[in-house]
């Protein structure tokens, strides 16, 4: 009898502790125009070791250097280097805006293979950043129990194309990591708690919980780059960088550069193949002091005239002498208004008290009923 009342409190401490755990559907604002499109990022935690080249194929990102650019990674990455399993990766992506939510626009798509369930898809394949209703809703399936081998499901991660506060940003699915706190996290990446409690529909850092997919707004850099391009709005987040003007340029950008988008030619061949050739990228003179991302600095000031990068059509790319300040900045940082703490740890432990509490009482009660 000792036993069974053993197990019956086992099995319902592993119910609770379960429930406890579940997160909320992620699910971005996305107030912006109708259909309107922007680039996003989302953390893929890898259950498993594997590389990154299945890692690109997985979330069918078209250019391998997007991978690495979203992640700071040196252009000369193997795709076969390895993660490691739990080790996060930035995966970036085109978010697209529609009736006030965010969702990768159509993309990544998943082919159904034997013994899958939907449930398997959404938590383990793709790491519990959608829900498996979610699939079910955007794939117009009525029974999630339901998908065939060979089926192609679209799956939709989150994201948001917002201004916030004023300022364009790129909006980044941070997943969130047990022992985090919102003051960290909006240290880490230069904003503040009441941004990101605003942005998650959250009332207090209390409802922070690990392994939530959380929307973070992202610095980023001021560029050149006129309305008229084809890579207008250039949005470059901090500690990124991206290939354009059909992969002619490169663009980085770094608070140590005062957040000022840092552009030269990329060296590779034009992709897709508008051009030939890379078109010349300089400015004013034949000079090799202006072409592009080449700097002057003046020697009696902190200020500095850069050949930088103001975009491109299907002829040509455009560049503009700019002449900025290199002055010591404090730059747009995070300013946390309580101490750190671990707010996902503390909901946890709250959690889990409410749960002993709860226990000890059912197994008091059946202590009582089967004595």
């Amino acid at each position: 009898m000792g036993y069974a009342k053993v197990l019956v409190g086992v099995l319902l401490f592993i119910t609770l502790a379960t429930t406890s755990t579940a997160q909320p559907p992620p699910t971005f604002t996305c107030s912006a125009t109708a259909k309107s499109t922007c680039h996003s990022l989302v953390d893929y935690v890898s259950p498993n070791t594997t590389v990154l080249s299945t890692i690109q194929s997985l979330f069918q990102i078209t250019r391998f250097h997007d991978l690495l650019g979203a992640n700071g990674f040196p252009t000369s990455t193997s795709p076969s280097e390895t993660l490691q399993a739990q080790q996060r990766i930035k995966i970036p992506f085109t978010c697209r805006c529609e009736n006030g939510t965010g969702v990768s626009d159509r993309a990544p798509v998943y082919t159904v293979k034997k013994d899958d369930g939907l449930y398997h898809i959404a938590f383990d394949i793709f790491s519990n950043l959608v829900t498996y209703q979610e699939i079910a809703k955007v794939n117009g399936i009525p029974n999630p129990d339901k998908i065939e081998v060979g089926q192609r499901l679209w799956i939709p991660l989150p994201c948001s194309c917002d201004d916030v506060e004023g300022a364009k940003v790129v909006h980044y699915g941070h997943v969130v990591e047990s022992g985090s706190s919102v003051d960290q996290i909006a240290t880490v990446y230069g904003t503040t708690p009441a941004i990101l409690l605003k942005l998650n529909g959250m009332t207090n850092a209390s409802q922070l919980q690990a392994n939530q997919v959380l929307d973070v707004p992202l610095i980023a850099c001021n560029s050149s780059v006129n309305s008229s391009s084809l890579d207008y709005p250039l949005l470059v987040a901090n500690g990124t960088y991206v290939y354009t003007a059909n992969d002619c340029v490169n663009c980085k950008c770094s608070s140590g550069n005062n957040y000022i988008l840092q552009c030269e030619a990329s060296g590779l061949k034009p992709s897709p193949k508008t051009w030939s050739t890379c078109p010349a990228a300089q400015c004013n003179g034949t000079s090799s002091l202006y072409l592009l991302g080449n700097v002057t600095t003046a020697s009696t000031t902190c200020n500095q005239t850069t050949c930088a990068y103001s975009g491109f059509t299907n002829e040509s790319i455009f560049t503009t002498l700019a002449t900025e300040s290199t002055c010591p900045a404090g730059g747009p940082t995070g300013s946390p208004t309580s101490s750190p703490g671990s707010d996902a740890s503390k909901n946890g432990m709250q959690g889990f008290r409410w749960n002993f509490l709860f226990i000890s009482i059912q197994l008091i009660i059946l202590c009582f009923t089967l004595s």
